[in-house]
């Protein structure tokens, strides 16, 4: 299936995206485009969390995720800001199906460390005849990034890295990150455009770090023959045309040559 456009909305963003940008997800949808939502819920995560007394940390930009967290995480993502997604989509014209990467055996992982994150794993694959399913159906599929092993033990997925092995598995033709900041900001200011080796040296230096970490070493994971470049947006600002055109960081292989409007 071709056109499927992956859109990875932040847990930041969630509760500020407005209508016109879900208009503009249904919108895409109707010009012929297969949008694919996957989403975090990381601040929700986080109440709760606090609300049940239960410690939680970051490594590298992960949640460390023991039983504990997993099971509030699972709560959070699966049932409360799954399911606010679904009805936004509906309440803009669309048909939206909630899943997360447990149902159908959507995503598969293996424990990325267990020693230091816990119950945090890796996509390993992902069942492609699901969404290809639900997308001849229309349907808009809004994914919670918690996944399990072969042995059915339920693991917390970065949901940048889910967004990104789904976006690979699927040859997508646009994977498009969606947070609370422009894009990649290099002193106050975002750019446009960068490709993978000047990642590597924004890294390096500490241009790029802490949440924006994973974000960008996914965006390099997915790059592909078929998948050229990623963005990164701020889902909060007017930056989401009708026409379901964004604006914020282009992640690509090799530089391009901006256009003049």
């Amino acid at each position: 299936m071709k056109d499927v456009v992956v859109i990875k909305c932040g847990g930041s963003t969630i509760a500020e995206l407005s209508p016109e940008f879900f208009s503009s997800v249904v919108k895409m949808q109707e010009s012929g485009k297969h949008p694919i939502i996957v989403h975090g819920g990381g601040p929700a995560i986080n109440q709760l969390l606090q609300k049940l007394d239960i410690k939680s940390e970051f490594v590298d930009g992960l949640r460390k995720t023991t039983a504990d967290v997993l099971e509030t995480a699972e709560m959070v993502l699966c049932g409360k800001v799954n399911k606010q997604v679904v009805t936004s989509i509906h309440q803009a014209g669309g048909k939206a199906v909630g899943l997360s990467g447990c149902d159908g055996k959507l995503i598969e992982v293996n424990p990325i460390n267990e020693g230091m994150l816990g119950y945090v794993g890796e996509p390993t694959k992902v069942n492609t005849g699901l969404l290809h399913s639900l997308m001849e159906l229309n349907m808009i599929p809004v994914i919670a990034p918690i996944g399990m092993n072969q042995q059915g033990v339920h693991y917390n997925v970065n949901a940048d890295s889910a967004a990104a092995a789904i976006a690979k598995e699927l040859g997508a033709e646009q994977l498009v990150f969606v947070t609370d900041v422009d894009g990649i900001l290099k002193d106050g200011k975002c750019l446009e455009q960068v490709t993978a080796e000047e990642i590597e040296a924004y890294i390096a230096d500490g241009t790029i770090y802490g949440g924006m970490l994973p974000k960008v070493k996914a965006a390099l994971s997915t790059l592909t023959d078929n998948l050229e470049s990623v963005m990164i947006m701020n889902g909060k600002s007017r930056n989401v045309g009708k026409d379901g055109a964004v604006q914020g960081t282009k992640i690509m292989k090799t530089k391009q040559k901006l256009t003049v409007s």
